[in-house]
């Protein structure tokens, strides 16, 4: 790992990822107009996962945390996410408070491995607590009817997926302790094939008959959404990220995370015409002031 500033290569593998998952929300969007969550969590795990696994060997870590990360991070967070999108949620905020994971891992990592919570990490906790005030507000506020596209079903699922990546996260760490030297693309493609079956079976159980077999008349932009969500965003992207996180300290790279928001705001708002209520917008400030406390008040406090 290189303690020195990022190339001009890595600048751009940083970019494009923030660019990549920033996107990624309004495909979201695109897909669910012809798919169920179920079904999109299915065929979004089914795109990533089987081009790979014809060449790709399972990941040399023990099976338990494949599967645990395979339910939190791919059943979980997109599983909860892509109901909150369908019922109540904009791809705007959505890449806001799906940032709010950073805040989830350090309670978990607290209760669960008795990890300390570092003053900046403290201070972005506050800052993020009256973020999510401000956006609980907007559904009481005098002017509430103007944000109709959101709706607290939606706030509060789209905080639960942040709070399966967190888990998810937890899982992550336990297997860096147990297995050092593990490929992180064979453990994201594995795991994400552990989430296609239960997809598949929630499907089965919970969408309507009416809906069930939908995705077979689904317009050609809904497949390419899937594909981006995929290939694109599961492949690429990771695939991208990881490698940073092999070349550098974590905290040269993490900050380039404050970029998914900024870019997932301003496709919701271009591409989709999403609508921000004032109180939404004093809820993303302190949103991101917060994440960037965490991510850079330590380099700060270094220098």
């Amino acid at each position: 790992m290189k303690n020195e500033a990022l190339t001009g290569r890595d600048l751009a593998a940083a970019l494009v990822v923030v660019l990549v998952w920033g996107v990624n929300f309004v495909a979201m969007k695109f897909a669910l107009r012809d798919f169920t969550p179920f079904q999109l969590g299915a065929a979004r795990f089914l795109f990533a996962a089987l081009p790979l696994m014809l060449f790709i060997k399972p990941p040399q870590v023990p099976w338990k945390w494949v599967v645990l990360y395979g339910l939190f991070q791919g059943v979980g967070q997109f599983g909860i996410l892509f109901i909150a999108l369908k019922v109540g949620m904009t791809a705007a905020l959505a890449s806001v408070l799906l940032q709010t994971q950073v805040f989830f891992t350090a309670l978990f990592g607290f209760f669960l491995l008795h990890e300390r919570a570092s003053r900046p990490l403290q201070v972005g906790m506050v800052l993020a607590a009256l973020g999510l005030s401000c956006f609980g507000y907007n559904y009481v506020s005098p002017d509430a009817a103007s944000s109709s596209a959101t709706t607290v079903a939606g706030l509060l699922l789209t905080l639960c997926a942040a709070a399966m990546w967190a888990l998810s996260n937890i899982v992550a760490r336990q297997v860096q302790k147990v297995s050092v030297n593990y490929s992180p693309i064979a453990f994201v493609v594995w795991s994400g094939a552990v989430a296609i079956v239960p997809f598949i079976m929630l499907s089965w159980l919970f969408d309507a008959e009416a809906v069930r077999w939908q995705w077979l008349q689904a317009r050609w932009s809904s497949w390419l959404s899937i594909a981006y969500l995929g290939w694109v965003a599961t492949i690429v992207g990771y695939s991208l990220w990881t490698g940073l996180l092999k070349r550098h300290p974590a905290n040269r790279v993490s900050p380039f995370g404050l970029g998914v928001p900024v870019v997932g705001l301003a496709a919701g708002m271009l591409v989709l015409g999403e609508v921000i209520t004032p109180w939404q917008w004093g809820g993303i400030a302190l949103t991101v002031a917060a994440l960037a406390c965490v991510m850079l008040g330590g380099l700060l406090k270094r220098r």
